[in-house]
């Protein structure tokens, strides 16, 4: 699962090129099963994009020390 979690575009990618390879040397697969397998791997796309970009965003944005926002050995007022 952790590796699913770090890497989904290139999960992706590669069952998008099996995908294409199926309908490539299976030309007798109904239209409609593979036009439905584009539609899926459509949503797809935009699942991993979405958790690309999240973990770009959370990447950028600067890390807040716990003890940043207190002065010496009290709290702020």
């Amino acid at each position: 699962m952790k590796f699913i979690k770090s890497h989904p575009a290139r999960i992706y990618a590669v069952a998008v090129a099996g995908l294409a390879l199926v309908a490539h040397y299976f030309p007798e697969l109904p239209s409609a099963l593979v036009l439905g397998l584009v539609a899926a791997v459509l949503g797809t796309g935009e699942v991993v994009q979405r958790a690309e970009n999240g973990k770009t965003t959370a990447a950028s944005e600067p890390h807040k020390d716990e003890h940043q926002d207190q002065a010496d050995g009290g709290t702020l007022a």
